[in-house]
């Protein structure tokens, strides 16, 4: 385990998959990161690439060839280098190796940059293409965090959204997006509660917001997470789990008349030879 620590917050970073485990604040003395529970759900803050959500009979197809991966890639279940640490920054990488490539025919380099300012976990992501064909890739975010914080119940917390929305949500089916309905209607806050979840993720194509807080009714914690440059937004817990998860996508599921080659996907990220790409978030708490 990797640990991040300042005078405000500590941060644990796990190898395998290069994932969150923990997000204490110091001042606070609050966690605010789901601690992996199997009996809801034995995750943390799981990186998905290089695809986000699932394919069509968990396959597709490139250059006449099908090529079988799970849903949400590799990474989360694969052991990152850690290629530099400091007090208050890690970075992790990932490069294609023999067996990435039986799934995902791509060469690729995957860096996982976290790094603590004051009491906000910032976390970059970097993906280069050292070969000089294409390669295709999505990429996403899947933390999951506790709720409730402190006091209260689940449904004494929101999600506040940081523009006034107007969203359909789309409708999940095994693998695949079905159709899409009305779900915020002019509005900025969505209360939680369990029953949001019990059909699936609530999976969003056109949030004009940059940036989402949970917010407690019954005291001023909470945490407010920024994803600029992420398309795609989905939202979910497990049946009656004492968490949500809020998941900024670059990527998104395969639609249900999706033709399976992966360079017609929707939301496909297409990174040229010797070509690099980033983004990031940060997770504030307080």
């Amino acid at each position: 385990m990797i640990t991040l620590e300042n005078d405000d917050i500590k941060v644990d970073i796990h190898p395998h998959g290069a994932e969150l485990h923990s997000i204490f604040s110091k001042t606070n003395q609050i966690e605010y990161l789901w601690n992996g529970d199997a009996a809801f759900w034995p995750r943390h803050a799981p990186v998905l690439f290089p695809i986000v959500g699932g394919l069509i009979d968990d396959s597709f197809t490139y250059k006449g060839e099908t090529y079988h991966l799970e849903k949400h890639g590799f990474a989360r279940d694969t052991d990152f280098e850690v290629e530099s640490s400091t007090a208050t920054t890690a970075t992790f990488l990932l490069k294609s190796n023999e067996e990435t490539l039986k799934s995902y025919p791509f060469a690729f380099e995957l860096r996982l940059k976290y790094s603590l300012e004051n009491n906000k976990v910032a976390l970059e992501y970097h993906v280069s293409n050292p070969d000089t064909s294409p390669m295709y890739f999505s990429i996403g975010s899947h933390p999951a965090f506790k709720v409730p914080l402190t006091d209260g119940g689940y449904e004494d917390h929101s999600l506040v959204f940081s523009e006034v929305e107007n969203a359909d949500s789309w409708a999940v089916s095994g693998n695949y997006l079905t159709t899409p309905s009305k779900y915020l209607d002019n509005q900025q806050e969505l209360k939680l509660k369990h029953e949001l979840f019990y059909q699936d993720a609530v999976i969003f194509k056109d949030l004009k917001s940059t940036a989402i807080s949970i917010v407690n009714n019954k005291n001023e914690h909470g945490l407010t997470y920024t994803f600029k440059g992420f398309p795609y937004m989905g939202i979910w817990a497990a049946k009656d789990a004492p968490f949500v998860c809020i998941e900024p996508w670059c990527g998104i599921p395969d639609s249900i008349d999706h033709d399976q080659h992966l360079e017609n996907k929707e939301g496909i990220i297409k990174l040229d030879g010797q070509q690099s790409w980033t983004v990031n978030q940060t997770i504030e708490c307080f």
